[in-house]
């Protein structure tokens, strides 16, 4: 039996750290390509660029047009080459990471990922998910190294929407009850090896500490303040959600996710709320017990995540369409057959009603106010 872990070769997290970043960033050269969606680049990635020049970088300014696909791939390797660029530099949310990650490959350059959101866990693995260009999942593409550097600036994420915030606690929830399911079926984890004691472990911290913290981090993100309790969420979204799902690997609830992006009432969801629909969905394929599902269930409820197909924007959603999710997720190219158990599309298709059927009875019974999302 081969067990593998992998991690980004350096991650720093702190405070105004972009900003200070030129002793982490002058050993990858000094021409850099900065990949950058408009919006981020408004916000920070201009007064990113001139501190770059001001500290002597040859800076190829890209924006980003949105979507993780392969032609946009492509297009940007193409201005890399033009270039003669020496370091990928991804700033933004997910997409543009992924999609930085993508080129780096391609140009055979280091990346250096800095996430402007701490929404997802893709900052730190050495895959992407790349999208159709209108936005549907097409497939996972690996590589042989995870970034050479991930670099998080906490001001900077504390600055942004709330709600990406509570995105990425939902993503980093499902870590380790993906990974005890991974463990459980002895099945392989994204790097196509078996668990390390340390990629479960990471597993295991990133969910002790979303417990402890959640809400504190939330608050202060309100505030847009930095805290020890907000750096520890940050560092549980992206440092330990990262190691956790790609050494601890994915089973269930990202498998459901993809089946659920087949569905285009859920494409302005984010892809936290989507995962955080989809662990209460592996919770009952695995036929939780109401104390382990409540668990789970109450902290979701607690930071506004979907819980009903209502938020997920499929009240009227028929069966037909939740069996199509489900073939969907369960699909060969994605990862439900690492459960320790087999899976029908039928299967997830009942688990997705059950959900939605227990989070009504719950709240019926609670009558506690329900938002919409």
């Amino acid at each position: 039996m081969v067990e593998e872990f992998g991690s980004p070769s350096s991650y720093i997290q702190g405070k105004g750290v972009l900003f200070e970043s030129d002793k982490y960033l002058k050993n990858f050269g000094t021409k850099p390509l900065l990949l950058a969606g408009e919006t981020v680049y408004k916000i920070v990635g201009k007064r990113f660029e001139q501190y770059l020049q001001e500290s002597g970088y040859d800076v190829t300014r890209v924006q980003f047009n949105g979507e993780s696909s392969t032609n946009e791939v492509n297009r940007v390797t193409e201005i890399g080459k033009e270039n003669n660029v020496t370091v990928v530099y991804g700033l933004g949310g997910g997409k543009t990471v992924d999609t930085a990650k993508a080129i780096a490959d391609n140009l055979h350059l280091p990346v250096v990922i800095m996430p402007t959101l701490a929404s997802n866990d893709a900052p730190c693995s050495r895959l992407s998910v790349i999208y159709t260009d209108d936005g549907g999942f097409d497939h996972y593409r690996f590589y042989n190294q995870n970034p050479n550097l991930v670099l998080v600036d906490t001001q900077v994420i504390a600055n942004g929407p709330v709600r990406m915030l509570i995105s990425g606690i939902a993503d980093a929830l499902a870590t380790n009850v993906e990974a005890q399911a991974v463990a459980k079926a002895n099945s392989d984890t994204m790097l196509g090896e078996k668990q390390t004691l340390v990629g479960n472990a990471i597993a295991q911290k990133c969910e002790e500490t979303l417990f402890n913290y959640s809400h504190l981090a939330v608050a202060d993100a309100e505030a847009h303040v930095v805290t020890p309790a907000f750096s520890n969420i940050v560092e549980g979204n992206t440092l330990m959600s990262g190691l956790g799902f790609e050494s601890g690997g994915l089973s269930g609830a990202h498998a459901i996710h993809d089946g659920l992006t087949t569905l285009e009432e859920t494409h302005d969801l984010t892809h936290g709320e989507k995962v955080a629909y989809g662990t209460l969905t592996q919770l009952m394929l695995e036929g939780a017990d109401q104390e382990r599902y409540n668990k789970y269930f109450q902290f979701i409820l607690s930071l506004g995540l979907p819980t009903t197909l209502a938020d997920l924007h499929l009240e009227n959603v028929t069966d037909e369409e939740l069996l199509n999710a489900g073939k969907a997720a369960c699909s060969e190219q994605d990862t439900m057959d690492r459960l320790p158990f087999k899976v029908s599309p039928d299967d997830v298709a009942q688990a997705l009603r059950a959900v939605d059927a227990y989070t009504k009875q719950y709240l019926n019974s609670h009558h506690c106010h329900h938002s919409q999302m």
